[in-house]
């Protein structure tokens, strides 16, 4: 089975944050860096900065923590983000080298 990636990316205002599973974190973070699907939510709302993710060794387990993270309020979303990511920084170039076997 394959690994799996649960992050959140928000916009360069912190008004906007979506939360989405990959098996490949830097292409999917790359996709919504470049717009590659110009009516996706997060081409709409400009959101693009990797604030947060977790690895899963299965995507299955990243699937359901991702419900889980979908499911939680705005707070609740914000609160997970400062527990790794007080400043809100882009992370991408952290896992720019993560690769995938």
């Amino acid at each position: 089975m394959k690994p799996g990636f649960v992050y959140i990316i928000t916009n360069k205002y912190q008004t906007v944050v979506y939360a989405g599973v990959t098996s490949n974190l830097p292409k999917r973070i790359l996709e919504h860096k470049n717009k590659k699907y110009q009516n996706s939510f997060s081409a709409r709302y400009d959101v693009s900065i990797l604030v947060y993710y977790e690895q899963f060794q299965m995507i299955g387990d990243a699937i359901a923590r991702e419900k889980q993270i979908k499911a939680g309020s705005r707070e609740t979303k914000n609160n997970l983000i400062r527990s790794i990511n007080p400043t809100w920084k882009d992370l991408f170039e952290e896992i720019e080298d993560i690769m995938i076997l």
